[in-house]
């Protein structure tokens, strides 16, 4: 099989092309073979190897040869002990927690990694989904405790996690605000964005508006102006940015919870196939659609991981396998 490799952090000119073996999956695993990957922030940072805490179980090189987590495609084999799945079914899943790969023909997964994937959805829109789809759930439905009614704001509204969490703000009947560079808002307003900042032009901290609910995707703003921005008992989730201002918040969060009446949290991923359940109705009902970019074949996936990295994808980047 083809697999996308390397074996040293740095920039996407250290990724390669290379043959492997296909694997074969243990007694708890299912051999995919993969129709298509999305691109994450994390796939970024382990090419990268920054911040250093991507580097644990693997300081001086990769301790995965092959990126990759979101996937989707049709299971070509299962293991032993195997109850959920049997060759043929068509899944998509999240490999974060099982060994990464995703960018290969064919990669090995834990079951529990993988739901099945609805049959009007193509395996490019269903790649789009795991990571950025169940952080966008974890963070409004768990941490935020969204309500109908409620004003939400997505600061770095114009990636993954922002653009599905729009769309399902929406539908829990939120007023939603987007916040992001020029030339996304006229997408997050078609996705459903009642309002559009321009972060170039307008800090969403400093006008005296205020939010009942604000998932920060980018964590550019101080925690103390964040707070300003949130109504009394409102709620600030961080599910990304630099891990300085992800650890004031976590530190900060319970004295602020405590004296101020507003909530500080940080999001802790925690993949699983319930969640992207959710999202398999969503978009088998038609609720709800995955935004992709742009889509590039597995010879290409180097530009592909470039290009999420400059840091213009509207949503999603994709990398099919058979394109």
């Amino acid at each position: 099989m083809r697999a996308l490799v390397y074996d040293h952090y740095g920039t996407p000119d250290e990724l390669r092309i290379e043959k492997m073996p296909i694997p074969t999956p243990l007694a708890h695993q299912v051999l995919v073979a993969v129709r298509a990957a999305s691109v994450n922030s994390w796939d970024w940072d382990l090419l990268r190897g920054k911040p250093y805490i991507t580097r644990l179980g693997g300081w001086r090189s990769p301790r995965y040869r092959t990126l990759g987590a979101d996937i989707a495609g049709r299971v070509a084999a299962v293991g032993a002990a195997v109850t959920r799945f049997r060759p043929g079914d068509e899944v998509f899943g999240d490999l974060s927690g099982c060994g990464w790969g995703g960018f290969a023909e064919y990669v090995c997964a834990s079951e529990a990694a993988l739901t099945p994937k609805p049959a009007g959805i193509s395996f490019e829109q269903a790649a789009a989904v795991p990571q950025a789809g169940v952080l966008a759930l974890q963070g409004l439905r768990d941490a935020g405790r969204l309500q109908p009614g409620g004003h939400v704001l997505f600061n770095g509204a114009g990636g993954g996690v922002g653009t599905f969490g729009i769309q399902y703000a929406k539908l829990h009947g939120a007023e939603v605000t987007s916040v992001d560079k020029p030339g996304k808002l006229e997408t997050l307003r078609d996705l459903g964005a009642d309002h559009a900042v321009d972060y170039t032009q307008e800090d969403f901290t400093a006008g005296g508006r205020q939010y009942d609910l604000i998932l920060d995707v980018v964590g550019n703003r101080p925690i103390r102006a964040i707070k300003r921005a949130l109504r009394s008992g409102g709620t600030y989730v961080i599910v990304g940015g630099p891990m300085p201002r992800i650890l004031h918040a976590a530190i900060a969060g319970s004295v602020t919870s405590r004296l101020e009446n507003r909530n500080v949290k940080v999001l802790v991923h925690k993949p699983n196939h319930l969640d992207q359940s959710v999202w398999a109705s969503l978009m088998e009902d038609g609720r709800v659609t995955p935004v992709i970019d742009r889509q590039f074949a597995l010879r290409e996936a180097a530009d592909a991981l470039r290009y999420f990295g400059e840091g213009r994808a509207i949503g999603k980047v994709v990398v099919s396998m058979e394109a």
